[in-house]
């Protein structure tokens, strides 16, 4: 028989959610924002009630529901409680459950992202996982950094490499949280003249790192992408990994195409990531997941290094983290895992003939413009009259009517159909795009 403080959690959640997706709350009486709580305590639908307010405030004035959260979200929602109470049980118990549900999500999740003998770190900020892995990376490379510190870095300099086209503010937050000086971050320029304008140079990273080699800094990890974030694009990431092998540097790969691992047919770029020696996985916002945690996995043999770095822990709750997407990733199963993964995928396919956008729009667009897809799974596109991405080509003036004509449909799509996931994003050489990310929008919209 199920435990009745369980079945009562999962219907007081059941009931809950209902409640605030409703909007039924919000021609209740508002709550002033500033309040003490009560002498006599409050029933749960007055709290609900204070929550709801709070959520929306006087701003909402049509009345606004919250983004719909599907069954598998509830299941993710319900592992946040789970964990509290689980987490009063005995403590042997306590041990025993933690480490099969952390064993069962790491093997599950290699198995589906095809990363053979993997660990798992789990964390909240998507950039933690990425700075667990450098301290590993430098306690290898460093024997006595674990007693000296600092003092073992200044006289071999550590060096981080990263792509031009990662994320805004990467490697100064990687220093930022190592202590590091920005001195230690190395960012490599992407192709110029040959291959993708989003791809890393390899042949400059290959001088760059020789550079630093004879010059006595010490080459430490490089950073690839498997979806840049602006534009979609992987990474030469075997020719990469191979670099890596020659210098003795860690590989971490991040992006939303490791997403695509999970399908049955993948693009040989892409599965290229498989060797790397870490990668970060975001499963929330792939498969409509509210509040799991992002997954780095990693591959490394000493479980004291692991240990000293952060990405282990002998504390069961930390364990704990992973239960939400333990209980979601049984609930959707690996058929429903690979279905929404390969719905957003589905959703790009026929893009370039049926860009959807409002019917009013349609009619008056689709004789004036042209798509350019500049990316392959994030899929940035550029609204444009020419048949290429670049805008070299342009005649004065013309890139900026293109730019604003851009500007204004993805305002136009953001406006009318919000949680269609549009954006519009500032690409160095083309311009102003309207970007489309399925793979980070899709799997949370869907009512199925």
């Amino acid at each position: 028989m199920m435990d009745p403080t369980l079945a009562e959690m999962g219907n007081h959640l059941s009931d809950a959610m209902k409640i605030l997706e409703s909007g039924k709350l919000a021609s209740l009486i508002l709550f002033p924002f500033s309040i003490f709580f009560s002498d006599s305590g409050q029933d749960v639908v007055s709290i609900l009630q204070l929550v709801q307010n709070l959520m929306h405030g006087d701003d909402d004035k049509q009345g606004q529901r919250m983004q719909y959260v599907a069954e598998q979200g509830h299941m993710a929602l319900l592992g946040h409680s789970l964990a509290a109470y689980i987490s009063v049980l005995e403590r042997e118990r306590l041990r025993k459950l933690t480490t099969r549900i952390l064993s069962d999500t790491t093997l599950w999740l290699c198995r589906l992202f095809r990363y053979e003998n993997g660990s798992a770190y789990y964390h909240e900020d998507d950039c933690e996982g990425l700075v667990k892995v450098c301290r590993l990376v430098i306690n290898t490379h460093y024997e006595d950094y674990a007693t000296e510190g600092f003092t073992m870095l200044s006289s071999k300099h550590p060096v981080i490499y990263q792509s031009a086209a990662c994320r805004p503010g990467l490697g100064q937050h990687l220093c930022s949280q190592l202590g590091l000086p920005l001195s230690c971050l190395c960012i490599v320029p992407c192709n110029t003249m040959f291959g993708s304008l989003h791809q890393m140079d390899v042949a400059l990273l290959d001088k760059l790192i020789r550079d630093d080699r004879e010059s006595g800094k010490v080459p430490l990890l490089l950073i690839a992408n498997a979806g840049t974030p602006g534009a979609g694009h992987t990474d030469k990431l075997s020719r990469l990994k191979e670099l890596c092998v020659q210098y003795n540097m860690w590989l971490h790969v991040e992006g939303v195409n490791l997403a695509t691992l999970a399908l049955g047919q993948v693009s040989s770029a892409v599965t290229a990531a498989t060797k790397c020696d870490s990668m970060t996985l975001t499963p929330g916002p792939w498969l409509g997941l509210p509040a799991v945690p992002a997954v780095t996995l990693y591959r490394h043999e000493d479980p004291a290094l692991s240990l000293a770095a952060g990405l282990t822990s002998s504390q069961p709750v930390e364990k704990l983290r992973a239960l939400p997407l333990w209980l979601s990733l049984q609930y959707l199963g690996h058929d429903g895992i690979v279905q929404r993964i390969k719905h957003a995928s589905q959703l790009v396919s026929t893009l370039p003939t049926s860009f959807w956008m409002p019917t009013s729009m349609h009619c008056t667009l689709n004789t004036i413009i042209n798509l350019t897809l500049l990316g392959t799974d994030l899929f940035p596109c550029r609204v444009n009259t020419s048949s290429g991405g670049s805008v070299e080509g342009y005649l004065e003036g013309e890139r900026d009517i293109l730019d604003a004509l851009n500007r204004w449909l993805g305002e136009q799509l953001a406006q009318q159909v919000p949680l269609s996931g549009v954006d519009v994003v500032e690409l160095e050489d083309e311009g102003t795009c309207v970007r489309f990310s399925p793979l980070m929008t899709a799997a949370g919209n869907s009512h199925c």
